[in-house]
């Protein structure tokens, strides 16, 4: 069994959001970075449990500078096998797709797996472009994975219900909360991790198809009013009028 995990650098969540250079670029100033939620605690934790039980390896893959390699480490000290950094730089998800499968058609996956989005840009378009430059079969927003031999049953959460597929591997699947819980990087796990093999790997020539033009932040939140609450008519006015939810 062989795993390829997808891993991007996101901003913390507690990072403050703010842009430079007339809204065309992120103030990286004073962020803190992390492996993305959803790659790591769903997509390459659901991978070391599958080698845990079936045997095999783990391998992870990031398209980025020489500063995403902090986070690579920390993926690799929580059970990954290897790392390959792509030396890109680009946010176009055609670039970073075609990057990744790119490296995964010489290395023969049984599995590919990529967080459902990232939390900084939440495209969720990296895993199903992978799968079809790579014509593979591609199932998203997985909420659960279980693998029968050469074929796997995926669980997807669908408006009002579940939709249980089958398919045969290799497969590329992206991957949402259910999928499997969270891990912490143990000091022994820490330790290994770096001596592990990080191969950088030059990318190769591909046009990005987009670009940022601007960034904008949300309106800021108005203040609360407070409503007496036999004051009915005034809140339904409030929402009709202001809130525009009714």
């Amino acid at each position: 069994m062989k795993i390829l995990v997808c891993i991007s650098k996101t901003p913390d969540t507690t990072a403050k959001i703010a842009f430079t250079d007339n809204n065309t670029k992120f103030n990286e100033a004073g962020v803190t970075y992390i492996i993305n939620p959803y790659d790591e605690w769903y997509a390459l934790v659901r991978a070391l449990e599958l080698k845990e039980k079936l045997g095999g390896t783990v391998h992870l893959v990031t398209v980025g500078g020489a500063d995403t390699e902090p986070i690579i480490r920390k993926a690799l000290a929580l059970g990954g096998d290897e790392a390959f950094r792509i030396n890109g730089d680009s946010q176009d998800s055609f670039y970073i797709a075609s990057q990744i499968a790119e490296h995964a058609k010489n290395e023969q996956y049984d599995i590919i797996f990529t967080g459902k989005e990232t939390i900084d840009y939440n495209g969720s378009s990296i895993g199903g472009l992978v799968a079809g430059l790579l014509d593979l079969p591609f199932v998203s927003i997985a909420a659960k994975f279980e693998l029968d031999g050469n074929q796997a049953t995926v669980n997807r959460e669908i408006e009002g219900g579940e939709e249980i597929c089958t398919v045969q591997l290799p497969v590329v699947v992206s991957c949402q909360k259910g999928m499997a819980e969270a891990r912490i990087p143990n000091m022994r796990g820490i330790m290994a991790a770096r001596t592990k093999p990080l191969k950088v790997v030059e990318p190769v020539a591909v046009e990005n198809l987009t670009e940022v033009v601007s960034f904008e932040l949300p309106p800021a939140k108005a203040g609360v009013k407070m409503i007496n609450p036999d004051n009915v008519e005034e809140l339904v006015k409030l929402l009709h009028d202001e809130a525009k939810v009714i």
